[in-house]
């Protein structure tokens, strides 16, 4: 019992440990790559925001259109199991098929 709490603390400590030099390195690279501030007018306009970069449209892709047959025999399966009245399984027949 006490070699799996040692090796699930030291995995702890371990990822703490990564983590915090995966933010460090990450800091020092913003740092790098900013502009120095000695450079910078003091009295400057303000810095125009930079536009985020243009999103690119995908399309959905569109299923195909559903089988008028597959939908009749679902309505039918409804009909049959009492969840449609003679009525509505009439019409909803009418306006797959267009009638």
């Amino acid at each position: 019992m006490g070699f799996r709490r040692r090796t699930r603390r030291r995995a702890i400590v371990a990822g703490a440990a990564v983590a915090h030099h995966r933010d460090k390195q990450m800091q020092e690279q913003a740092a790098a790559s900013a502009p120095p501030e000695e450079y910078a007018p003091e009295e400057a306009a303000p810095q125009a925001q930079a536009a985020p970069p243009p999103v690119s449209y995908q399309p959905q892709p569109v299923p195909p259109p559903a089988d008028p047959a597959d939908q009749i025999e679902h309505l039918a399966q409804l009909h049959t199991s009492g969840a449609l009245t003679d009525e509505e399984f009439a019409a909803a027949k009418a306006k797959i098929l267009g009638i």
